[in-house]
């Protein structure tokens, strides 16, 4: 067993192996920007470290997707009084880009900052721990057709409208007429009927189609174009949660719709001018088969730099190198209320850290500018003790992320398959873990013991699942483990399987490295499984490798927490569906649900309750456009959580920190920090600012 780190240890010898860093300031001032402001909004007081602030509060209900609000007019003034950022205009001086009027759609989409209107220039700095970090980069761009108001109400984004028909069968979008990718060519429906035909009826592309446009049947919802800007999806049966499924994405292979056509057309076999061309680069790039060529690289954002794009920012590079740089868009679709162009932060960099002690570091030196990925709340002393060192401020939001362990269900070890499908089993790990103990050593008794399930603020709350089996009682775990059929011991005291020669045990996989917080979670969560008999051992894998470990169902049990908890029935609810495979409790379950045919698809046993827990969404919630109803038909799912223990939660509803540097403006305290809403990103990352960008241009 590895020795706990102690919190007031590691600042100790932090303090010691810091090295302080000198911010050099260069560059010309920008131009000012416009003075006419709103009122801006108050100014956040930092809360207490050991108190989080109250959180966004989420709708009484989950938000209704049949009918889009107006979104926000476009300033009146005529085009050409759009502003842009100085080193656009630059270019534009020099003729090496057209005028801004030029570049922004007929309709600009609207952004409204939630401090005031900003000020252009300066470089945010970040932090990545590699290409398997790719959704850090990737979620300050990703914001596509809609996104979300600080309260949770979703609002036309890429989108200049949508709409849904009342039986909740046909959705309709219209694409904002101007709109450009990044390489100043038109985004229109072209793009929209290629990625139909090309990608999404491609077996090489999509295996399997997504389940947000498909019909009950597997079948496509139907695509018509009867312009050049709008488009209209219709589905055999309703589906009025599709709009919400459609609010991030469509940078790669996604259900987003979103495809640059006239350049992926010559990537792809189908459509390509020049096949022999297309099948050496394939070779060039090292893949044996043009679909991994197209699905690995030709499509990704940031493999791919050339590929275009609709981000406020830009990759200016392969994600692989040490420091990873976005740089504005030139072509954004949007502007702030007085019609500056977006985003207002010329350049976002991610440095390649290769430890949780590194990146601590870079936080008390004052090198990240603004983050909460792998921000952890354990750290939260060590944050603050660097505020005034790092010219920072901790803020505190409400992490829809649960501390959790997975037990693979459908893994291909067959004693192990036997042991974690017995429910008397899960029931006694559940006991058998010291969930405050877990709290107080690790996370500073910040945490809340519970199961994962939806948070207190989400409109999905239920007491029942979040309470199941939580009690710390190792007692009940050994009886329930002797009832189950796992009396006999060997002489080490770990358990035997039933053919009474096999001690039970497993490996628990993750991709937390050696001293961070979470890492030390999971070893005392071993520590208390081997207390009744059980041996779980804890192995680090880097994201890559458990990525292929969980696609291939070649994992024992995994240590990944879980969140969609805020609004989980936006993202479908996949994790509760057991069809989100990073969170591998049933992996071949989910290839099995996607198509029985795919390798490694395990067919669940007949009248299995996860096929109870699909048949609940698809004919109960998915097709139903009552808000309310739709929450009522998901507590039935909640049930069988509460029933059934499919994922071991350990910890939840954490306040989180986020560090923002003293002149970073845009992000607020008390935020919901969860996938669906993009973490940090929630507010719209194109408007943040620098109160005083030349200060902040390295």
């Amino acid at each position: 067993m590895k020795k706990l780190i102690n919190r007031r240890e590691f600042l100790r010898l932090s303090a010691l192996t810091a090295v302080g860093t000198a911010a050099a300031a260069c560059g010309a001032q920008p131009t000012p920007a416009p003075k006419p402001a709103p009122t801006a909004a108050p100014a956040a007081k930092a809360p207490e470290p050991t108190k989080a602030p109250e959180p966004t509060k989420a709708p009484a209900v989950a938000p209704a997707a049949t009918k889009a609000p107006e979104p926000t007019k476009a300033p009146a003034a005529p085009a050409s009084q759009y502003k842009e950022a100085p080193m656009l205009a630059e270019l534009v001086k020099a003729g090496k880009l057209p005028p801004v009027d030029q570049r922004l759609p007929k309709k600009p989409g609207v952004f409204k900052g939630q401090e005031g209107i900003g000020k252009y220039g300066g470089t945010w700095r970040r932090a990545f721990s590699g290409v398997s970090d790719r959704w850090g980069p990737t979620k300050l761009g990703d914001r596509t057709w809609a996104w979300f108001t600080k309260d949770l109400v979703a609002q036309p984004r890429l989108a200049e409208s949508y709409q849904v028909s009342p039986d909740g069968k046909e959705w309709t979008f219209k694409i904002r007429e101007g709109t450009k990718w990044s390489d100043g060519k038109d985004f229109t429906t072209d793009d929209i009927a290629w990625w139909y035909k090309n990608e999404l009826q491609n077996k090489k592309v999509y295996t399997s189609p997504p389940t947000n446009l498909t019909n009950k049947d597997k079948s496509l919802a139907k695509l018509d174009v009867p312009d050049k800007f709008t488009f209209k999806l219709t589905f055999a049966n309703p589906n009025p949660l599709l709009i919400y499924t459609l609010t991030r994405g469509s940078l790669s292979i996604s259900s987003g719709c979103a495809v640059p056509s006239h350049y992926m057309k010559e990537h792809h076999e189908d459509t390509t001018s020049d096949k022999e061309k297309l099948a050496a680069a394939v070779k060039a790039k090292g893949f044996d088969s043009w679909d991994r060529y197209y699905l690995d690289f030709a499509s990704w954002w940031y493999a791919n730099p050339d590929r275009p794009s609709l981000m406020p920012w830009l990759a200016k590079g392969a994600l692989s190198k040490e420091m990873f740089v976005m740089e504005r868009n030139p072509y954004f679709f949007a502007v702030d209320e007085q019609g500056n162009q977006l985003p207002y932060v010329d350049k976002v960099t991610h440095r390649l850290f290769e430890n949780a002690e590194v990146l601590n570091l870079w936080v008390t030196n004052g090198e990240i500018d603004m983050q909460y990925r792998h921000m952890n709340i354990a750290n939260l002393a060590l944050y603050k003790s660097g505020e005034a060192k790092g010219d920072y401020k901790t803020i505190l939001g409400i992490s829809a992320g649960h501390v959790a362990m997975q037990l693979n269900l459908t893994t291909k070890n067959k004693l192990l398959n036997e042991f974690f499908n017995n429910l008397k089993v899960r029931q006694a790990i559940s006991s058998a873990i010291n969930r405050d103990q877990v709290n107080q050593l690790v996370y500073n008794g910040m945490l809340q013991p519970r199961q994962y399930s939806p948070l207190k603020l989400s409109p999905q709350y239920y007491e029942k699942a979040a309470t199941a089996w939580i009690k710390y009682d190792p007692d009940l775990a050994n009886k329930l483990l002797d009832e189950a059929g796992y009396s006999k011991k060997g002489a080490d005291g770990i358990r035997l399987h039933k053919d009474g020669t096999t001690p039970i045990t497993f490996i628990i996989e993750g991709t937390d490295q050696t001293g961070t917080p979470t890492e030390d979670a999971v070893l005392l969560v071993s520590k208390d499984l081997a207390k009744v008999g059980i041996k779980g051992t804890y192995k680090y894998s880097e994201r890559a490798l458990y990525t292929q470990h969980y696609e291939a169902n070649d994992i024992e049990a995994a240590w990944w927490g879980g969140d969609r908890t805020v609004l989980p029935l936006v993202p479908e609810a996949i994790i509760f569906r057991g069809i989100q495979p990073d969170r591998p409790w049933c992996p071949g379950w989910n290839l099995y649900y996607r198509d029985p045919k795919l390798p490694n698809a395990v067919q669940p046993p007949e009248g299995h309750w996860i096929y109870t827990i699909w048949k609940i969404w698809d004919d109960e919630i998915a097709v139903q456009p009552d808000p309310a109803k739709q929450t009522e038909a998901f507590k039935k799912i909640l049930d069988i959580w509460a029933e059934q223990l499919p994922m071991q939660g350990i910890l939840g509803e954490s306040p989180s920190p986020c560090i923002i540097k003293n002149g970073f403006k845009g992000y607020l305290p008390g935020m919901p920090l969860d996938d669906t809403t993009g973490d940090e990103q929630f507010l719209q990352a194109e408007t943040y600012y620098w109160d005083d960008p030349a200060k902040h241009t390295s």
